[in-house]
């Protein structure tokens, strides 16, 4: 169970002296029952200048994470797929960024960001809202912070969440700790997953994974909605 436990990303940052320190979070991971899936901030403005590294496109597209999101997107469109074969119900979170609502005096982070375009904030063409999906806009990191989310998953019955999206170490890592802290068994897909940075990358994916979430891979999650799950729930 330990290198299963273990079997992820990080492998290459964190020791072994680490990795016994934090031997009393080992535990069975899985997808819970009732999920939902959390998109955060699947937005255009990420994917801006193209599938570059990042240190080139942030030159001209400051919020761009670059290679980092173009890797991204087919795992992500694989879950897409697989939950909404599912009937699982597909929630979005994007910046607020309509004008009635001021957005320019709050923001999800302290990085400054100027000169956003009119279409900066809406969902990636590549996975655009159906009919019946819920977007919930949020003015701080967190999906939960200021929103209605909570609500709204207690009127669907919802008991788990499955999470996509980005930042790792900032709008899902943030969305991802209220979560669990409203009571939700959180399971992050780490393909599906991206960071600007590679290192913030794997060492928040492992903090959540031994803290708040169950980090598993999209190929484990596939396996639960196949009947091929590694444990169910307690």
């Amino acid at each position: 169970m330990t290198d299963h436990f273990e079997d992820h990303c990080w492998k290459d940052v964190v020791s072994q002296e680490i990795l016994d320190i934090y031997t009393p979070y080992l535990r069975t991971t899985y997808v819970g029952e009732r999920s939902a899936l959390l998109a955060i901030d699947l937005y255009n403005i990420v994917y801006r200048g193209g599938p570059k590294p990042v240190h080139e496109v942030v030159k001209e597209f400051k919020s761009a994470c670059g290679v980092h999101a173009y890797n991204a997107i087919e795992p992500t469109k694989e879950l897409f797929a697989l939950v909404r074969s599912k009937g699982i119900p597909v929630i979005y979170t994007t910046t607020e960024a309509r004008k009635e609502v001021k957005p320019g005096t709050v923001h999800a982070t302290n990085r400054q960001v100027h000169d956003i375009k009119q279409d900066d904030f809406e969902i990636y063409k590549d996975f655009k809202p159906e009919l019946g999906d819920l977007i919930i806009y949020k003015e701080r990191a967190s999906g939960f912070y200021g929103t209605p989310l909570v609500a709204h998953l207690t009127r669907m019955g919802i008991g788990s969440l499955i999470v996509c999206g980005e930042s790792t170490s900032g709008c899902v890592r943030a969305s991802v700790v209220d979560a669990y802290s409203n009571g939700f068994h959180v399971v992050v897909v780490e393909e599906c997953c991206f960071d600007r940075s590679l290192i913030s990358h794997k060492i928040n994916l492992f903090d959540m994974h031994h803290k708040y979430a169950d980090v598993m891979h999209l190929d484990e999650v596939k396996s639960h909605f196949k009947g091929e799950k590694l444990k169910q729930a307690v």
